[in-house]
């Protein structure tokens, strides 16, 4: 059998919903990082937080509080590192054994399709998780940086650079930040693409669910609520 043949074994419906998924994962990305001005998301207000963290941290002595944030937020982006890395194995291991996956899911869905066409289905999951892996890595090490410029920040509020660093500092944060929601939503799409080991119907299901789920907590949430008239009190 040759791989056209193999992807033939895939229906129409099937690639509306793989494309959806990636085309819904990218779009609720790009909503969530460039929101419009009216409406930001929770993200772009923690940004100014952050932002906001690092100019009130110059005049403070000393600095464990900060210290112990940062450190808590390298847990959390180490925790999640670990545990897609378990999630790799596991993966892995299962497409090693896609002929059991693929018997409960015929059992599930009542559907005798070949193995090959299970072993793309977990791929796809796989991908995200992998994604996922390198997001938190790479957020854990800009958060070692922000540690470094946060200590390289001068005591003295007076003096020209300590203002300068404060904002590269919160730059980093920001950024370190950034990685570690993209990792996490790059776990919701892939809990979401499992829903395609039932079907293209559930696979679309689950996509619009994530993405509804994902707005309200960016865009219609109460902590959401919260931080915006915190920053109007602060701005006004």
């Amino acid at each position: 059998m040759t791989w056209t043949d193999r992807f033939a074994l895939f229906s129409t419906l099937d690639v509306v919903a793989l494309a959806l998924l990636f085309v819904v994962w990218a779009a609720i990305d790009w909503m969530i990082e460039h929101p419009s001005a009216r409406r930001p998301s929770v993200s772009t207000l923690m940004a100014g937080f952050r932002r906001e963290w690092m100019v009130q941290m110059v005049g403070r002595d000393p600095r464990i509080f900060d210290a112990q944030i940062v450190a808590s937020m390298r847990q959390g982006t180490s925790f999640f590192a670990s545990t897609c890395m378990i999630a790799i194995g596991g993966g892995l291991a299962l497409i090693g054994n896609a002929e059991r996956v693929a018997g409960l899911a015929n059992d599930l869905t009542l559907e005798t399709d070949p193995t090959f066409v299970w072993e793309i289905k977990l791929l796809v999951m796989l991908l995200f998780v992998t994604n996922s892996f390198l997001k938190f890595v790479w957020s854990h090490r800009l958060f070692g940086y922000c540690s470094v410029l946060i200590a390289a920040v001068p005591n003295d509020p007076k003096d020209p650079d300590a203002f300068a660093r404060a904002s590269q500092a919160a730059e980093i944060s920001i950024t370190a930040a950034r990685g570690f929601n993209k990792g996490l939503r790059s776990i919701y799409f892939g809990l979401a693409s499992a829903a395609w080991l039932l079907g293209a119907i559930p696979l679309m299901v689950a996509v619009v669910l994530t993405f509804l789920v994902l707005w309200r907590r960016e865009f219609a949430s109460r902590s959401r609520s919260i931080l915006l008239a915190n920053t109007t009190r602060t701005q006004t």
